[in-house]
């Protein structure tokens, strides 16, 4: 972080790629995001109950707050840009990600990226499934079972409106206040520190309720803030590299689905070689595809919050 104290008048020269960062610049992109993401947690518990999160009621009230919140999130940066007099040729909707200039590409490379990840869990699943592939089919065209999903609060929560919300917030936003100030490559693990700690409120609910030891509690915060920042870091990434939303919601979407990877499951499983040797191949694979797959050459050169950057950085290239 830069050093220097803050003074408006300080910071009215545009950034240009290679100029020095105003004083004060990073001062207000931290402050922003951090009040930014208080303010989607606050909206969590806005309404005073003595149900649990899973309750449908209260997952009604938490979506009507937190999609207030993230529908105002666009102001955060807005109102951040107008104060540091960061200017660029793109829109303040582009650089949040919200663009078609290589949206079909944004939307199958870092999915199919991420399924490639869990190569290991998707097989199996596909072992221990007692579907055929064309009954899968079929389910999945069957409007009745989308109208079951829909109707389920906590579906609707975990593959909809918590990758949308969330993404919007931790990455579309923060990331552009951040780039100018830290860089592409500090900005994408500043970012999911935001996102970890904010994942920190599940504590509370864990400990109103007695689900759990005291440490057991703990314990469990502290490996869900590791697991979330570092899923934050790679949707950051992907933001970053392809300069779209779409990418990243996707992803958080599916990782959602599939949850953390079953390691010791695996490993007792009567086909566990094949499955350990598909979780390896997947992580081989997954490093082998990660650039060529995020090249910004097929979303638009350079991307929107690429152009915020005070240097030229590594990342932003093929």
């Amino acid at each position: 972080m830069m050093e220097g104290d803050f003074s408006p008048h300080r910071l009215t020269e545009p950034m240009q790629s290679g100029s020095a960062v105003p004083d004060g610049l990073c001062w207000v992109s931290v402050l922003s995001c951090l009040l930014l993401a208080c303010s989607y947690v606050g909206s969590l518990y806005v309404w005073k109950s003595d149900l649990p999160r899973d309750h449908p009621t209260v997952i009604k009230r938490r979506f009507t707050s937190v999609l207030v919140v993230s529908g105002l999130s666009p102001l955060f940066v807005w109102a951040w840009r107008e104060l540091t007099a960061v200017r660029t040729s793109a829109s303040l909707l582009a650089l949040m990600g919200i663009r078609l200039e290589g949206i079909v590409p944004a939307i199958v490379f870092p999915l199919l990226l991420t399924m490639v990840l869990f190569l290991g869990p998707l097989m199996q699943l596909a072992i221990d499934c007692p579907w055929t592939f064309t009954d899968g089919v079929k389910v999945a065209l069957d409007p009745c079972f989308w109208s079951l999903c829909v109707s389920d609060m906590r579906w609707l929560r975990n593959q909809v409106v918590a990758p949308l919300t969330e993404e919007l917030v931790f990455r579309a936003c923060m990331l552009p206040m951040l780039v100018p100030c830290a860089g592409p490559a500090t900005a994408i693990f500043t970012c999911p520190l935001f996102f970890g700690v904010a994942h920190f409120h599940h504590v509370i609910e864990l400990l109103r309720f007695r689900q759990g030891t005291l440490a057991g509690i703990f314990l469990s915060a502290a490996f869900q803030f590791s697991y979330t920042a570092v899923f934050g870091a790679y949707t950051a990434f992907i933001f970053l590299r392809t300069g779209h939303l779409m990418g990243p919601v996707l992803c958080h979407s599916f990782c959602n689905y599939m949850g953390f990877p079953a390691v010791s499951t695996a490993l007792e499983h009567p086909q566990r070689l094949t499955i350990l040797c598909s979780y390896l191949l997947g992580v081989l694979l997954f490093l082998f595809f990660l650039f060529p797959f995020t090249d910004p050459s097929f979303y638009g050169f350079p991307t929107p919050v690429c152009t915020l950057a005070p240097s030229a950085s590594s990342l932003c290239f093929s």
